[in-house]
């Protein structure tokens, strides 16, 4: 019998892994065979978060994949996130998902805020704030959550924040909402991006702050019921702030430096595709399985040759390697000031893994047949947690293909009036 779940998403040798980058993929696959898969449909199926997962991530070091060694973590760069992330999400997108969320507080503060240019008083304050929050990840244990959606254009880069930061002596009192904020309820710190205000009571984009607001700060309150389509085990409830006190020490960022950030850093909003990466592979993965008749608990009949079966699965091979060709590449060419034709290539990558990963899942489902409706089996899970990924912030669907077609069209600064 041939297990494809196996089998690494990206072979090492023939992708050009790089040791850790195998050593963490080849980790977070085993974790998600052995752990994550058998747990995955009692989460879906009660919309529980999957605190079991994060024992076993907490317990393998994988909390702090990305703190960097010199405090105590795994030093994950980018791309090896990316990669081990990918493999999660072959077995609970749920997981892979809030884990994410967790992660970039991480990530965000170390790789990428060390390519960042700050003044010698930013970095110093950087550095002494984030090794409090990497010690708590790595000595504690403790959970972050990156809630950011509001329902308005803030999430998409538009418009500042409405969630807003009052400066107070020794701190910030923060007031406002998040909306699908995953880990609601479950997370130690909500990384919460919210706009300071200024004397003139304007909100504006630079003066985003990042803050570690303590989840079991008075004024924090988690609420509305949640019963999605998909991704059901991310809990994503909505979070309310009202006249919550953050101390300074509480900063993620120095202020201003988020923004700047977001402006150096575009591949920082493409670590919601390796969760959808893994769901394609995990669809196409149970097709070969099933019509090899080697699906556990199933009798072993096998349906593989018929003409129609390999035509199918033909056109999900071809569409499965395109979008991990072109991801890969993506991933790849991440850095701080990519040139246009990087990012160009980044939004095509986003559109392309939230689309095929649900049209993978599509045909899988029309391959395999009756069978793939039944609950006890992972098409009918996948196709829901994959079909609301191109409606994922910053970078929608939408979003992607609108500055696609004027990067393409438009160089910096170009207009077309008379």
């Amino acid at each position: 019998m041939v297990d494809p779940f196996q089998r690494p998403m990206f072979e090492p040798e023939l992708w050009g892994l790089r040791g850790k980058e195998a050593e963490l993929a080849a980790l977070c696959r085993r974790l998600g065979r052995e752990k994550f898969a058998p747990r995955a449909r009692a989460y879906d199926r009660e919309a529980r978060f999957p605190t079991e997962n994060y024992d076993d991530l907490r317990e393998a070091g994988l909390l702090a994949i990305c703190v960097p060694e010199r405090y105590g973590g795994l030093g994950a760069d980018y791309r090896a996130y990316m990669l081990a992330a990918a493999e999660i999400g072959r077995f609970c997108g749920a997981t892979a998902l809030t884990f994410n969320m967790h992660v970039c507080s991480c990530l965000w503060t170390g790789e990428l805020a060390d390519a960042l240019e700050m003044t010698p008083e930013e970095r110093d304050s950087h550095e002494r704030r984030r090794q409090r929050h990497y010690r708590r990840i790595v000595e504690e244990g403790r959970i972050y959550a990156q809630p950011f959606s509001e329902g308005g254009a803030a999430a998409a880069g538009v418009e500042p924040f409405a969630t807003t930061a009052r400066r107070v002596d020794g701190g910030w009192v923060v007031n406002g909402r998040k909306i699908f904020a995953s880990l609601a309820g479950n997370a130690d710190y909500y990384g919460v991006l919210c706009t300071e205000v200024r004397e003139d009571g304007r909100l504006r984009r630079r003066d985003t702050l990042y803050l570690a607001v303590p989840a079991d700060a008075p004024g924090v309150t988690v609420e509305g019921e949640w019963d999605p389509l998909g991704m059901r085990a991310t809990v994503s409830r909505n979070l309310r702030f009202e006249e919550v006190f953050v101390p300074e020490e509480e900063a993620l960022m120095p202020p201003g430096v988020y923004h700047r950030a977001v402006l150096a850093w575009p591949h920082m909003f493409l670590t919601l595709t390796p969760t959808y990466l893994g769901l394609a592979q995990a669809a196409y993965d149970f097709t070969i399985a099933y019509l090899r008749g080697e699906v556990p608990g199933m009798p072993p009949v096998k349906r593989r040759m018929y003409p129609t079966k390999q035509l199918a699965v033909a056109q999900m091979h071809t569409m499965l390697e395109q979008t991990k060709a072109l991801w890969f590449r993506a991933i790849s060419e991440a850095r701080c000031h990519p040139p246009k034709e990087a990012v160009m290539r980044a939004w095509a990558a986003q559109y392309t893994v939230m689309e095929n990963a649900n049209e993978i899942a599509q045909l899988a489902i029309r391959t395999c047949g009756g069978q793939a409706m039944l609950e006890r089996f992972p098409l009918a899970r996948i196709y829901r947690d994959s079909r609301c990924g191109s409606l994922m912030l910053p970078w929608t669907a939408e979003i992607c293909l609108d500055r696609l077609g004027r990067a393409a069209l438009y160089e910096e600064g170009e207009r077309d009036d008379a």
